[in-house]
């Protein structure tokens, strides 16, 4: 197998969550240009429909489930779907999330568990449906952010919370699981990147924190994307338990 072999995903079936916008999209079909075929969850199912057409133009097959993944039930369908279509489940992406700015001291019980409900629990119910059916050789990535990390100066603590636990799970899922199952679990942590969410935050704040970016600029899905590839392919065979941060530097700056 060459080095450039090692990126590719002929023959493989990856489950990407929060398929239907965003960065979901970018990695459901980074994922079909490197050769998986591609089931999507989410909740927006008309979206999902559009990025299923789109896996299938780069020829690839792709189901669209509808899925909200704070539900177990819904996790175990959406892995019941891709067994039943394709016969197996190679790769999971954990990239459903929500945000939200609330200080602390207004944020609700219902909002705080909101977010964590979806962005760190649904990864878990997500893991633990298809760690259940996955070969030796598979490939988790739990989607956290730099915001595990360090501080975006935004009132984010459920946020910020989710995706700090999501880098815990992914320690102690690979502890679990790549020794017993060889199955690889690793965390991308993503900094300032297009996309509906980034969207939605304060006017001026991404240019507040550009000087925070050593890049000097916000980073385009596709870079993240890049990232997936690796982390899923043979080419990370050796890298489990891991969080890689894709961020432009943000981390140290």
């Amino acid at each position: 197998m060459s080095i450039l072999d090692r990126f590719r995903l002929d023959g493989r079936v990856a489950v990407v969550t929060g398929a239907s916008s965003g960065l979901g999209v970018a990695f459901a079909t980074a994922l079909a240009q490197a050769g998986a075929d591609v089931v999507l969850g989410a909740r927006r199912v008309e979206k999902l429909e559009e990025v299923r057409g789109a896996v299938e133009k780069l020829g690839r097959r792709a189901v669209a489930v509808r899925t909200d993944i704070a539900r177990p039930e819904d996790c175990r369908a959406l892995i019941d779907a891709t067994v039943r279509e394709f016969g197996r489940v190679d790769i999971l992406v954990n990239n459903a999330g929500i945000s939200g700015e609330r200080h602390a001291t207004d944020e609700t019980p219902e909002q705080f568990r909101e977010v964590v409900d979806i962005n760190l629990n649904g990864s878990y119910w997500m893991s633990q449906a298809a760690g259940a059916v996955m070969p030796p050789g598979s490939a988790i990535v739990n989607v956290s952010s730099i915001l595990a990390l360090v501080t975006g100066g935004l009132p984010q603590a459920a946020y910020s919370a989710s995706k700090a636990g999501l880098l815990g799970l992914t320690r102690d899922l690979a502890q679990q699981w790549t020794p017993t199952r060889g199955i690889r679990v690793n965390a991308l942590a993503p900094g300032l990147f297009g996309s509906p969410m980034t969207d939605g935050y304060t006017e001026g704040y991404v240019d507040e924190m550009l000087p925070r970016v050593l890049s000097g600029r916000i980073g385009q899905p596709e870079e993240l994307a890049a990232a997936l590839v690796f982390l899923v392919s043979d080419a990370a065979s050796y890298v489990t338990g891991t969080t890689l941060m894709v961020d432009g530097g943000t981390h140290i700056a």
